[in-house]
């Protein structure tokens, strides 16, 4: 296929301030403003208006998208160019995650009731597809899905007879088995899961895994220290009681320092204490002094930085410098997931064929 796009744009944007510059590893020169070396949302041409909730950041120059219509983009160049690389025969799908290892291969969740849940796994940078699981279980509703390494990851279904289900695969997503749910806590009442971003569920290390839920009458995030097979439930501040409200989206650096974002995702309601953070494995949360001012549905951490953070929502970015414990808006454009990478990339997407990189000083630099 020819790759998508020859030029790029870039958006007014604000992730403004040295606080920012200093995160992402710049430094404002004798005499230079700090404006001059911080970083902005550049929107990329992917040639689509399909909307990616799902993104998987591999480095500053690969990056993944998967969203509606079975659409999947794949960059190598930095989003100079996408290459559409969506399976064959997937327009009915709804995809909703993706994980990916390098250029070459990845794993995309396609969300809906009983056979529209599918996982499907690429080795040659998807110019082949193969479809590793088929959920044929009227009642379950696949959401989210996780790695811990290149081999063991997780994906979750909203509850089915009183408990989320949780897949689990140790060979790279090429096959899955459901495990076992006595060491799942039961679920509340109307309590499920947000296929919003990608980021309901979520792992650090080689054995933790977070599950963020919302829908029942207290958001709640779900851990496991053992890859899925025991869990513990523990009430969070964020908004609930409506099947609209809860936990959206979950980051942590770490096993033990996490930020929840979420709040209610109606654009006429309010989300207040839209974010929340933890300092113990998600034992115990506290809510932000200073939230984002409205829902949020992706967080992720900035690259080498303890303290520093961005969420995501339809209404704009915030930042965070003090491991989100407040957060100012410093976009207003329209995402709903964000990932960055350990090489000092930070990707967003969203509606409308929007897909972003965090560049820093003029358009067109790596």
């Amino acid at each position: 296929m020819t790759s998508m796009g020859k030029t790029r744009r870039m958006m007014s944007v604000g992730l403004a301030g040295a606080a920012l510059a200093l995160c992402l590893g710049g430094t404002a020169r004798a005499g230079e403003t700090p404006m001059a070396a911080t970083a902005g949302w550049e929107l990329t041409p992917t040639g689509t208006d399909a909307r990616f909730r799902g993104l998987a950041a591999v480095d500053r120059r690969t990056a993944w998208a998967a969203g509606s219509r079975g659409t999947v983009l794949r960059t190598t160049d930095g989003g100079r160019t996408w290459r559409n690389v969506s399976p064959a025969g997937a327009a009915e799908l709804e995809f909703r995650d993706v994980e990916a290892f390098d250029t070459r291969r990845a794993v995309v969740l396609a969300i809906g009731e009983g056979e529209a849940s599918r996982v499907l796994r690429t080795d040659d940078g998807g110019a082949t597809w193969t479809e590793s699981f088929r959920n044929t279980d009227p009642r379950a509703f696949y959401d989210c899905m996780t790695f811990f390494d290149q081999r063991h990851g997780l994906a979750m279904s909203d509850p089915v007879d009183g408990r989320y289900r949780i897949l689990s695969t140790g060979d790279g997503g090429r096959t899955w088995q459901v495990l076992p749910t006595t060491g799942m806590p039961a679920a509340l009442p109307g309590e499920a899961g947000f296929a919003a971003s990608g980021q309901c569920l979520v792992s650090a290390g080689p054995r933790d895994v977070w599950l963020a839920t919302g829908g029942a009458t207290t958001a709640r995030v779900l851990h496991s220290g053992d890859r899925g097979r025991t869990w513990t439930a523990t009430d969070t501040p964020l908004p609930a009681g409506d099947p609209a409200r809860g936990v959206f989206g979950l980051a942590f650096r770490d096993r033990t320092h996490g930020i929840a974002v979420g709040g209610d995702y109606r654009k006429d309601q309010p989300s207040p204490r839209a974010a929340a953070v933890t300092h113990d494995g998600g034992r115990t949360w506290r809510p932000a002094a200073a939230p984002p001012p409205a829902y949020r549905s992706g967080v992720a951490w900035l690259p080498h930085s303890t303290r520093a953070a961005l969420a995501v929502g339809p209404t704009g970015t915030d930042l965070t410098n003090d491991g989100g414990r407040t957060w100012r808006t410093v976009d207003t454009g329209s995402y709903d997931t964000v990932d960055c990478t350990r090489d000092g990339a930070c990707w967003a997407s969203g509606e409308k064929g929007r897909v972003a990189r965090l560049a820093r000083n003029a358009p067109g630099t790596d």
